[in-house]
């Protein structure tokens, strides 16, 4: 199943300068409680201070095909992900922008 997962402002903003709008305790732990499979491109992962997101599976979409994540899948196309994915496995769709409106037509579910 392929869920979408966003905290989106009144003018459709999802972040400022790679970083989140909103920081919102609640939501983060959410999030974290929610989430096992991740799907995100280049500028979401590098976003994260630490790298990886824990006890979790991290994909992050890149075109660059040399690109190394640590911790983390790589794959060129939100299609080649796809295809990794177990069909009975939950994925969530993180962001950038660009993730988002290729993934939102194919979302089942929307957090």
């Amino acid at each position: 199943m392929i869920s979408v997962i966003v905290a989106i402002a009144r003018n459709r903003a999802i972040g400022f300068e790679n970083r989140l709008l909103y920081r919102l305790p609640d939501d983060l732990r959410r999030f974290k409680a929610l989430t096992t499979g991740l799907i995100m491109g280049r500028k979401t992962f590098e976003s994260f201070p630490k790298g990886a997101l824990p006890n979790r599976r991290n994909i992050v979409l890149s075109k660059n095909k040399a690109a190394v994540f640590p911790g983390a899948e790589t794959f060129s196309s939100l299609q080649e992900a796809l295809s990794h994915c177990k069909e009975e496995e939950e994925i969530f769709i993180i962001g950038g922008e660009s993730v988002y409106k290729e993934a939102l037509p194919l979302a089942q579910k929307l957090y």
